[in-house]
């Protein structure tokens, strides 16, 4: 009797860090425990399962009663348990030290909470570049999973990919399972017996084939229209009865099995790639059209077959170049990173009480750094969140953290739990190249706020950190175009009453999109210096389209810095011109030691005596969503609300305004010196993700604005304070401990 052809079955869980509650539960009701329920019915069935470290902390809180599930069919040999890195970064982001970190982090996890012997890994969205090898066997791991594209790059056949290869970085060796993009597609959305046609074929040519599936466990249910079909409609029922059905010639078998059956068919070198898809999303806008209709033109011509195995879409690492604000943000993860590395070299003997608690700060930093190293939040295609604010704040929320708790390690002065001002308030100021630009950035920081700027680039504050809650107020995201924006310009399109996979599905979540397709040329940050012209219309400001009468934005600027124990300043100075005219804007900003607030003072000179000029300061608030009422603007009393903060304002002869998120406990307050204009919109996208296209806010934009003319000197100047007021959310933190303390 031949050999049996091995189905390494793999699915792949995952929610990433900051996700919604409510779409982790609903994943868990249409996906993971439905699938459970139906598995557990066929004994003799096994798997591979691959359950990311953030989605499983939140099963171990939530449905502890599902892992107890799992590690019983793993002790019943039905369930053979992936591990990898802990929150599922993509490993090239990252530092070798947090990967080797991460993947033993979750080996150990899974081994003390399931019972699982851990040989391979999950390779997030299966990224990847041959240099991981090393760090993949360091941490322990014999085997991880790619997709069949990543061997088609390296020049391989389909009939060449039925089994698995060893690859080799610096003498350590690694065992590589191709995965069928074949199956991706028909598994679940073309009945079982296509599959098991082509299993047949394959079993038929190549006798003790190995043939792998490696995808996402949420296709089973939690993408759209899928619940039905796989378990209303019994599309997992009947598969898994198909397999038994044919177990004379086909076994269901987990990767170390096949791994210990089976030789490995060769030896090969690996392209850095992801899943062809992800390759094409990694491109830029256009580029990615002009793919995509060469590629129909070419399947239209029946040509696109011999070609594809060459073709090739863009390299992951470009999505920080793509989204300039992911950069920033992997920028940050990294001086997080660094910091904590040199702070557990530089740790003191162990067993003193000092430094045990020391280790205890450190190892909490540690894991809120990788949970910051989530990977969801750093790209975007069908899926990837960059575009999703609440898991980008996540991530940030959790550098924060771990940056919090390496200068508590240090013994630095934080705000504490119960509002109490520390001992020890400080504040610094320094330079470096921050966002790895190959520039100078400058860092001003307090034990209440941190403050990236970049002189570079108009001077611009493209970071600001409340510390208290871990927010970073300037984590927005520009509007720019993308690939299926034309699709959104075209309409819904339905899928013929058929099940479609989601890279196929055009579904619109709200009417109108069309009319919101605007694009920023920048970033949006903060402290942004626009000169108008005089009779510049807000709406004209609103989208994009006012002209820019200086050459200021986005420009170099000088730098002083002013150092005194309790008060840091920067001084930025351009020498610049607005309609011809030279003009010298100086911009300082101030921080004090304990302080919540930013001092910003504007002085202008050389300004003509025979004309006004209009100016604006442009200020993006990040984290503080709009269309609720709980989340809104006022000018002097908070109980007179402006409008929640999807409003569109238009003030005049103001010297205040705030944005309150009540829910986060936040009042970012805009105080002027001198009466003021604002205007206030908000910032919104329109993007994709699983459940279609929809309009998500991104930020709320406060702009002060001026009809300005200079004094006998032709001079003027305007002194603002922006302050970060959490004094309610450090309220409800002592009425915690004070309850906690009673109970």
């Amino acid at each position: 009797m031949s050999e049996p052809l091995r189905l390494v079955l793999v699915l792949h869980n995952h929610q990433p860090i900051g996700n919604f509650d409510g779409v982790c539960e609903q994943a868990y009701e249409d996906s993971y425990l439905p699938f459970l329920d139906v598995f557990e019915q066929f004994q003799g069935l096994a798997i591979g399962l691959h359950t990311s470290g953030s989605l499983m902390e939140w099963l171990a809180e939530r449905h502890p009663e599902y892992l107890h599930r799992l590690a019983r069919l793993v002790s019943e040999g039905r369930i053979e348990v992936l591990g990898g890195p802990f929150f599922e970064p993509i490993l090239t982001m990252i530092p070798s030290r947090d990967r080797v970190g991460q993947i033993r982090r979750y080996t150990e996890w899974l081994t003390e909470r399931l019972g699982a012997k851990v040989r391979g890994m999950w390779m997030p969205e299966r990224v990847w570049e041959q240099s991981l090898t090393r760090d993949l066997v360091e941490a322990g791991m014999e085997y991880t999973i790619l997709d069949d594209f990543h061997f088609k790059n390296a020049g391989w056949t389909s009939d060449e990919l039925h089994g698995y290869y060893l690859t080799e970085e610096d003498t350590r060796l690694l065992s590589v399972f191709p995965g069928s993009e074949r199956l991706r597609y028909t598994i679940p959305f073309a009945e079982p017996h296509e599959t098991i046609d082509h299993l047949r074929h394959v079993a038929a040519v190549q006798p003790g084939a190995i043939v792998v599936f490696g995808d996402d466990g949420e296709k089973l249910g939690t993408w759209p229209n899928t619940k039905d079909h796989v378990y209303k409609n019994g599309w997992l029922k009947r598969f898994f009865e198909a397999l038994q059905a044919n177990r004379d010639w086909l076994k269901l078998t987990t990767p170390s099995e096949a791994l210990d059956a089976m030789s490995p068919l060769g030896k090969i070198y690996i392209p850095e790639g992801s899943y062809r898809e992800m390759t094409e999303w990694a491109l830029p806008a256009r580029q990615q059209n002009l793919f995509h209709d060469a590629k129909h033109q070419l399947e239209d011509e029946h040509r696109w077959e011999a070609i594809a195995p060459f073709a090739r879409g863009g390299f992951w690492r470009n999505f920080k170049v793509r989204y300039p604000e992911t950069g920033d943000m992997y920028a940050r993860m990294q001086m997080v990173s660094r910091r904590l590395a040199e702070a557990r070299a530089d740790q003191p003997e162990p067993g003193t009480p000092s430094s045990d608690r020391r280790c205890e700060l450190l190892d909490h930093a540690t894991t809120a750094l990788y949970r910051g190293q989530c990977n969801c939040s750093y790209w975007h295609g069908a899926f990837g969140g960059v575009y999703l604010p609440h898991l980008r704040h996540a991530v940030y929320n959790q550098l924060i953290a771990a940056e919090n708790l390496i200068d508590q390690s240090e013994g630095r002065g934080l705000p504490t739990a119960t509002g109490e001002a520390p001992a020890n308030e400080w504040v610094e100021l320094d330079t470096d190249d921050y966002n790895l630009d190959a520039r100078q950035e400058v860092r001003l920081a307090s034990n209440r706020l941190v403050a990236l700027l970049a002189p570079q680039e108009g001077a611009e504050l493209y970071e600001l950190d409340v510390r208290a809650i871990c927010l970073n107020v300037g984590a927005t995201l520009a509007r720019r175009e993308e690939a299926y924006h034309r699709k959104v310009l075209a309409g819904p399109s339905a899928a013929g009453g058929n099940v479609a996979s989601i890279h196929e599905l055009v579904v619109f979540k709200q009417e109108g999109l069309n009319e919101h397709l605007q694009y920023d040329e920048r970033c949006r940050r903060s402290l942004v210096d626009h000169f108008y012209d005089l009779d510049t219309p807000f709406e004209g400001v609103r989208r994009g389209e006012a002209r820019e009468a200086g050459d200021f934005v986005g420009a170099p600027y000088e730098t002083k810095l002013r150092r005194k124990p309790e008060r840091m300043q920067v001084l930025f100075t351009r020498d610049g011109h607005v309609d011809g005219h030279p003009i010298r804007l100086t911009k300082g900003v101030t921080l004090d030691a304990g302080s919540a607030t930013l001092e910003i003072a504007y002085l202008l000179e050389g300004l003509p005596n025979e004309r006004p000029l209009h100016f604006s300061t442009e200020l993006n608030f990040a984290g503080l969503p709009a269309g609720a009422d709980d989340r809104f603007f006022y000018t002097t009393d908070p109980n007179d609300s402006l409008g929640n903060l999807s409003t569109t304002l238009d003030l005049g002869d103001q010297t205040e305004l705030h944005a309150v998120d009540n829910w986060l406990g936040i009042d970012m307050g805009v105080v002027a010196d001198r009466p003021t204009s604002f205007w206030t919109y908000p910032l919104s996208t329109v993007s994709q993700s699983e459940g279609g296209f929809e309009l998500v806010n991104q930020s709320v934009v406060i702009q002060p604005h001026w009809i300005l003319q200079g004094d006998a000197n032709g001079r003027w100047s305007v002194a603002l304070r922006v302050t970060a007021d959490t004094s309610l959310a450090e309220q409800r933190a002592l009425e915690t401990v004070a309850e906690v303390a009673t109970v």
